[in-house]
């Protein structure tokens, strides 16, 4: 009886895994192979303590009852409870730029790392450097719009 539980526990158990892997860990990770090989060893204790026929019947089992349980998987949409459905539609700085134009200055509310706000004209927009550190605080001037990206150098 002891063989029975173990074999089925571990065949249990790797189908699990494999099913886990599929719907929630993408990719090939440790859950994939560990469920693998569970379902390996399972098969492969029912070959060594119940022969060939009783194994093979085993084996046959097995494999429906994973193509079962992942067919059942897809069909109640467990993936999508767990899946993100909003979608962001926002765009910085939309409809904002048109107030704006070279050499303009303003101050620095965030740190730009070297993306962050600024606030110019009394209007709080998110700016980027060419690369270089500014700390909130500091003055800056806009050298460049394009569309929506607003760039800036500090003011020395």
């Amino acid at each position: 009886m002891g063989d029975w539980v173990t074999v089925i526990a571990l065949v249990v158990a790797g189908i699990l895994l494999l099913i886990a892997e599929v719907l929630f860990v993408p990719g090939t990770t440790v859950v994939g192979i560990l469920g693998v090989a569970c379902a390996i060893f399972g098969i492969y204790l029912s070959f060594e303590y119940f022969g060939t026929t009783t194994a093979t019947w085993f084996t046959v089992g097995s494999t429906i009852g994973f193509a079962i349980a992942l067919y059942y998987s897809f069909k109640s949409r467990t993936w999508e409870r767990f899946s993100l459905k909003d979608t962001n539609s926002g765009k910085v700085n939309e409809n904002l730029t048109s107030l704006l134009e070279v050499g303009l200055e303003g101050m620095a509310i965030s740190s730009l790392k070297p993306v962050g706000k600024a606030e110019i004209n009394d209007v709080v927009y998110e700016v980027k450097t060419l690369g270089e550190y500014v700390d909130s605080g500091q003055r800056l001037k806009i050298i460049k719009i394009d569309k929506n990206n607003i760039t800036v150098e500090p003011i020395n």
